[in-house]
């Protein structure tokens, strides 16, 4: 079962601490849309299927990229597509709706997707991977953060 279009938005809102929903609907469509270009197999099509429909449709319906983007790439790419975002403040938008997403997917799955994609996107899902099996978690590249609502919005971001 997925929630409604609705309770996602304002669960992006909240972890993005955006102004208005508007803006957040705006974050959550570039996002999903990029990365549906990036994405293939089933977990493109299991991660689909834990959002509600209005928005899975834009992970099922992207077109293939021409190649792999790197996750700085991914980044520079939302800055592209969102008035106002800088690459200090894109991860911000892309950490509130993946790692919403990666809250509501199952985290076996999400392993998976952050596998299938180049180092980094692991951060901007909200999960680090570890350098090595049974090392601590600890981030590959600290300077794409993942919204944290308790600390306010990214520098810049308002």
């Amino acid at each position: 079962m997925t929630i409604s279009p609705e309770d996602f938005r304002a669960r992006v809102v909240d972890c993005g601490e955006y102004p208005s929903e508007a803006e957040a609907e705006h974050a959550i469509r570039v996002v999903l849309a990029l990365l549906g270009e990036h994405l293939v197999g089933t977990e493109r099509a299991e991660l689909a299927d834990a959002l509600p429909e209005a928005y899975a449709a834009l992970l099922r319906d992207a077109g293939p990229a021409a190649g792999p983007l790197t996750a700085e790439r991914f980044v520079r790419g939302v800055v592209g597509w969102i008035d106002g975002a800088t690459e200090a403040t894109a991860p911000w938008d892309i950490g509130a709706v993946l790692g919403t997403l990666a809250d509501l997917a199952p985290g076996e799955l999400v392993d998976r997707v952050v596998e299938q994609l180049p180092d980094g996107y692991d951060l901007l899902f909200g999960h680090p991977v570890p350098a090595w099996a049974g090392a601590p978690v600890v981030a590959r590249n600290s300077s794409v953060p993942r919204p944290v609502s308790s600390t306010g919005p990214a520098p810049g971001r308002r």
